[in-house]
């Protein structure tokens, strides 16, 4: 390493330790920053008690000097259905599912309280609505505010029926399947008249706040979104930083509330119409009671297709669970692509190679951090042809590095670059070097690096399990929390990023030699800039998924021991300089016929040198 880098480096070090200490909160600072967090937490309690006393059953009209309860006599009741993966609770006011808990996940917060024996509530009461919404003779009906009775129950079905008018009724029948995530959901309308409820005007109502699950919430936000899928079309989904909506032009299959890792689904019988059908997220501004406890609003009106008058029937099939590839590939309706593995080459190669990969180690019962260790050395032993491909170009670059110098120095002035070039060339050519064949392979296995960066932060399978100091592969690994937030780094030190940046720093150290620096004033160092890359990945990893930093970090090493083998024990550079040379007297005494490009290139040069001549005079 030069010195202007050592210097640099220590300049960054200085900042980062200067910083640090002067962003350092007051004791004043640190007890505002309590208060305020303790003020949003009453806040947000206030806006739960609010939104429960909506939900109250007895509503009160003052008729002159008397009121009169006019839901006395009902009592709102919570009914319960179990399978073995979740439990949904229904209530009987709006007959809406007002929560669901998955029995056997967690939130992060319970996963860190050894004691606690909690389901993760995915959805909750004072978080979630689904109502019916029409219009009947002009007037708007939202089941929310119906009164339901119990038509009947059992451990796994419930049916609930309310009277909107004389002799009209609606109907909500759920049925949960006894060993899946899976809510039959129908909706029955039954005595309406021709002409009272408009045809193609029958709309759900569906609006969540996700709340926080896992441990880090501003990553959380940054997958979170709308998915659906429109008929015979591919997935779409809506913005995943900012605000956004949509309205639907085509029949729509499914619409997904998806979070990091775990989703919530509607996949209606007959599909959604694109009559007032539409889908909006919304994010929570920094200030509302709900931004340091939710992800984001959800909110979709979708149009379904049953009749008004008459008897009208329509079946949904909704989905409680988590984002599992497996899982949601076993529904065969493509709930599988809201998982982001990336897109086109870089989605093929972790549905195709790396997932199967994964499910096969994973299925034999192998600890999650060894599984990414040995997917990363069979995936380094498959890039070893290519990297051995590298190492040789390299070598032979090194070999000629003497002659490319003196080239340089041969043609200094730019009016010579012509000449410089071709020389090059044939250099090359007759030395069987290229510059190009260094970048080829490494062209060849960034596919599969780009595809490791997004499988391995969404993988389901990495949620909450521990390696080593990692008490959590899908979040990032801490062995020191500073207890307040540096800008653009974090309130932590990830040491797998530490890691994974001190082997790329040294990998990037021992091919430094095949840099060339620049010739021309104004160009970029480019050994300066290898080297600041390694540590701008400090920054960048060190809030992501520790498995990610985990591949990284071996499969640099990796790469480090597979370089020295092949530097060592299996290419002898002095041999290789010989046959270069004994290639390249081969070439001057037998020389080939010049190529097409190589006399338009002589062509140009003739004509540049004419021009420079007739500048002169």
């Amino acid at each position: 390493m030069d010195k202007n880098f050592m210097i640099g480096l220590g300049l960054i070090g200085a900042i980062l330790v200067t910083f640090t200490y002067l962003n350092k909160p007051t004791e004043a600072e640190l007890k505002a920053q309590r208060e305020k967090e303790k003020k949003a937490q009453i806040e947000q309690q206030k806006e739960i008690k609010e939104d429960q006393k909506k939900a109250i059953d007895a509503k009160t009209i003052k008729l002159g000097s008397k009121t009169k309860n006019i839901a006395s006599t009902f009592k709102e009741e919570i009914l319960p259905l179990e399978s073995d993966k979740i439990k949904v609770e229904i209530s009987t006011k709006g007959g809406v599912v007002s929560s669901v808990y998955l029995k056997e996940y967690k939130t992060y917060h319970q996963f860190r309280n050894k004691k606690s024996k909690g389901s993760l509530n995915f959805v909750s009461k004072e978080n979630n609505t689904n109502a019916l919404v029409f219009k009947l003779n002009g007037k708007e009906i939202n089941t929310s505010d119906l009164n339901f009775e119990i038509a009947s129950k059992s451990k796994h079905a419930l049916v609930l029926e309310a009277t909107p008018a004389a002799e009209r009724t609606i109907q909500f029948v759920y049925a949960l399947n006894e060993k899946g995530y899976d809510l039959d959901y129908e909706v029955k309308l039954d005595g309406f008249k021709p002409g009272e409820i408009a045809p193609n005007s029958v709309n759900i109502h569906w609006e969540a706040n996700l709340s926080k699950t896992e441990r880090l919430l501003s990553e959380q936000r940054r997958v979170s979104t709308i998915f659906f899928k429109a008929n015979g079309e591919d997935y779409d989904y809506l913005s995943e930083t900012s605000d956004d909506d949509e309205t639907f032009e085509k029949k729509v299959d499914w619409v997904a509330f998806k979070q990091s890792y775990f989703s919530s689904i509607m996949k209606p019988e007959n599909g959604f119409n694109p009559s007032k059908s539409s889908v909006k997220i919304v994010n929570f501004k920094e200030g509302s009671p709900k931004f340091s406890t939710h992800i984001k609003k959800y909110v979709a009106d979708l149009n379904i297709p049953i009749s008004t008058t008459g008897v009208g029937t329509a079946k949904i099939n909704w989905f409680f669970g988590p984002n599992d590839y497996e899982l949601l590939k076993s529904y065969d309706s493509n709930f599988e692509d809201i998982i982001n593995y990336g897109w086109g080459l870089f989605r093929w190669i972790n549905i195709y190679a790396i997932q199967p990969m994964f499910n096969a180690f994973a299925e034999m019962g192998i600890q999650l951090g060894i599984v990414i260790l040995l997917i990363t050395l069979i995936l380094k032993l498959f890039l070893t042809p290519i990297q051995w491909k590298m190492y040789v170009s390299s070598a032979k670059m090194r070999i000629l590095k003497p002659e490319i110098d003196a080239l340089n120095e041969k043609y200094p002035n730019k009016e010579d670059a012509m000449k410089k070039q071709m020389d090059m060339m044939t250099l090359y050519r007759e030395s069987g070097a290229s510059p190009l064949a260094g970048c080829i392979p490494m062209l060849i296995q960034m596919p599969i690096l780009l595809a490791i960066f997004r499988f391995f932060p969404a993988a389901f399978e990495l949620r909450q399990k521990p390696f080593l100091w990692a008490e959590d592969l899908s979040s990032y690994d801490s062995i020191f929390d500073f207890g307040y937030f540096i800008p653009l780094y974090g309130d932590h030190i990830s040491l797998f990023t530490l890691l994974m940046s001190a082997t790329t720093l040294v990998y990037t150290y021992i091919n430094s030699g095949n840099v060339t620096t620049p010739q021309q004033p104004g160009m970029p160092n480019m050994k300066v800039i290898m080297y600041f890359f390694p540590v701008m990945m400090i920054f960048f990893f060190n809030n992501y998924s520790a498995g990610l930093s985990y591949y990284y970090f071996i499969s640099t090493l990796i790469s480090i021991v597979i370089m020295l083998a092949i530097k060592f024990f299996f290419v002898d550079e002095d041999k290789l300089k010989q046959k270069m040379a004994a290639k390249k007297m081969a070439a001057s005494q037998n020389p080939k016929k010049k190529s097409g490009f190589r006399e338009r290139l002589e062509q140009m040069q003739k004509m540049q040198q004419e021009k420079l001549k007739n500048v002169k005079k």
